[in-house]
């Protein structure tokens, strides 16, 4: 039986959670058992620079740090809930990845 793995990502992670909640309220409304979402390792990334805009002075630095969750569900192939998922108005911060495997 064929799958459909939904893959998720976004630096909001409460957007990104309640994304997750609709897409598994729409799966528990249809009868559909589903996989998820699996918390993959969160991605963070770091810029260090100078504070001093010249160069000279102390050696003090500014820290960023961006972190980009990550969530993952499997669920069983319906047209149905596929169609209803894919009409989901879902906020710009979020990347979503919808694929069939076998």
């Amino acid at each position: 039986m064929a799958k459909v793995r939904i893959k998720l990502q976004s630096s909001d992670i409460d957007e990104l959670n309640r994304v997750c909640e609709t897409i598994n309220d729409i799966a528990k409304q249809a009868g559909i058992t589903i996989a998820g979402p699996i918390p993959l390792p969160t991605r963070k990334l770091r810029v260090t620079t100078r504070k001093s805009p010249c160069g000279d002075g102390k050696a003090s630095f500014d820290r960023f740090e961006m972190r980009i969750h990550k969530r993952l569900i499997d669920m069983p192939t319906n047209d149905r809930v596929l169609h209803s998922i894919m009409r989901l108005s879902i906020p710009r911060s979020i990347n979503i990845k919808i694929e069939m495997k076998d």
